[in-house]
């Protein structure tokens, strides 16, 4: 079972309705347990394959909510725009690449790895399927060799 080395400054469900209100997404409720338990964080196990071409990154940390580096909220609203609609990022790895979750039906709840640097007229193109939740996506997060 995977847990974290240094976790946020704990929240509220109150905080976490606020920040869906002020971004007007709802996220789900695997997540939502997630950040009342840790508010994001660095994982103890954080390594995961992206697919066979890409290879394996690790989690450089999970965004939170509050005063912290690393704010859901201004992640969020720096890559407005830049994401495929219908997905929020939630951490990241070393370089700059998001890990993000889907708030809309079509995707709601998945978890899947944005590639900043991959260019493509093609939607979706640049995002890489990996896990069909967060808990799934988080305990098979492993640690590298």
């Amino acid at each position: 079972m995977n847990s974290m080395d240094r976790a946020n400054e704990k929240i509220t469900l109150q905080d976490i309705t606020e920040f869906e209100n002020r971004c007007s997404i709802k996220l789900p409720s695997e997540y939502i347990d997630f950040l009342q338990k840790y508010n994001g964080g660095y994982p103890k196990a954080s390594t995961f394959k992206i697919s066979d071409e890409q290879g394996e990154t690790v989690v450089n940390k999970f965004y939170g909510i509050g005063n912290m580096k690393g704010n859901l909220e201004k992640v969020y609203e720096v890559l407005d725009g830049e994401l495929p609609e219908g997905f929020i990022s939630i951490g990241s790895d070393p370089g700059g690449n998001e890990i993000c979750i889907g708030v809309s039906e079509q995707y709601y709840g998945k978890i899947y790895f944005w590639i900043h640097d991959i260019e493509s007229d093609e939607e979706l193109s640049n995002m890489f399927f990996l896990a069909d939740g967060f808990n799934e996506f988080f305990e098979n997060l492993y640690e590298s060799e």
